[in-house]
């Protein structure tokens, strides 16, 4: 008896177009993802807050690809991951040996809802950092906060709901006004100080930029986010000092052109992804540390604590 021929087409390079096209769609959306229009509900900038996820379209195509046994396909695949490797790849292989002319920076939304502030501050007291910088800090939970951090960071200042802890002497303490037109008095979401550090002095921001929203008739919402980082952006461009540490939620990621009033004055960490949002199921890095005459060295999130945010450390080099 011979043996029946498969039913499975040979592969060939006919078929298979229609993936080879969505392969050169997601490479396209990847190199050129800034051309993007924001369009009604800022397009553009939900695009750049998520974009490293844009990744996954690879492997989902590689096995329509092998299904479809399509040389085509295979072929436009290279497109979209040579992409993704060029924007991200560097940051699965970042690493790095900590040297002690370094310091280390600690960024945290803490929550407004946070039922166990003081858990909160104990658990950071764990990265041993030099600097800590808080955002959602409430008038109930700040004395919470002091208690526990105040023995090993005696040095602090508050402005509205931020605040920052400091092994070294702070000056120069002063409100960042970063609060939209449309926003009402008592909106305090910034802060600078002077660290006086072993490395020198440096200008430390501490800032919470407003939130963004999704919804289906307004889409990606973030022009009040916009308006307060241009706001930040003109602050930073003012510092006189050149050393200047950034900690903050900026409600989006860096790739996302609306902080780019910010991003464009600080240097970006070439470092790991350290995703800080949603706590449960982290997609996204948007509390940030940055730095300008700076070296952020490493990057990563830490255990989840009473917040909806994860915390985020940096080993700083100047």
């Amino acid at each position: 008896m011979t043996k029946p021929e498969s039913s499975r087409p040979p592969w060939g390079w006919k078929r298979g177009r229609v993936l080879g096209l969505l392969a050169v769609l997601v490479a396209l959306l990847l190199t050129f993802h800034s051309a993007v229009p924001e369009l009604p509900g800022h397009a553009g900038s939900l695009l750049e807050t998520f974009l490293p996820w844009l990744g996954l379209a690879v492997p989902v195509l590689l096995v329509l690809a092998l299904l479809r046994r399509s040389y085509v396909a295979l072929t436009a695949l290279l497109l979209p991951a040579v992409a993704w490797g060029v924007l991200f790849g560097g940051l699965l292989f970042s690493g790095h040996d900590p040297g002690d002319d370094e310091l280390t920076a600690l960024q945290h939304n803490v929550s407004d809802v946070n039922q166990d502030p003081s858990g909160t501050a104990r658990a950071l007291l764990g990265a041993r950092p030099d600097l800590i910088a808080l955002e959602e800090l409430t008038p109930s939970a700040l004395p919470a906060f002091r208690a526990v951090l105040e023995a090993d960071y005696p040095h602090h200042a508050t402005r509205g709901t931020v605040g920052l802890w400091s092994k070294y002497p702070l000056s120069d303490v002063r409100q960042v006004d970063i609060r939209p037109k449309a926003v009402g008095e008592g909106w305090d979401r910034g802060l600078r100080a002077t660290a006086a550090t072993p490395r020198g002095r440096a200008a430390v921001y501490v800032a919470h930029l407003p939130s963004v929203r999704l919804g289906l008739s307004g889409g990606f919402s973030a022009g009040w986010r916009n308006e307060s980082a241009v706001l930040l952006g003109k602050a930073i461009a003012a510092e006189p000092l050149d050393r200047v540490i950034l900690l903050g939620d900026l409600n989006s990621t860096l790739d996302d052109r609306g902080l780019e009033p910010v991003t464009s004055r600080m240097d970006r960490p070439d470092t790991d992804f350290a995703f800080s949002w949603p706590a449960k199921l982290p997609l996204a890095r948007i509390d940030q540390i940055l730095t300008r005459s700076a070296e952020v060295t490493e990057l990563r999130s830490l255990p989840a604590t009473g917040s909806d945010h994860l915390p985020v450390a940096a080993r700083i080099r100047f």
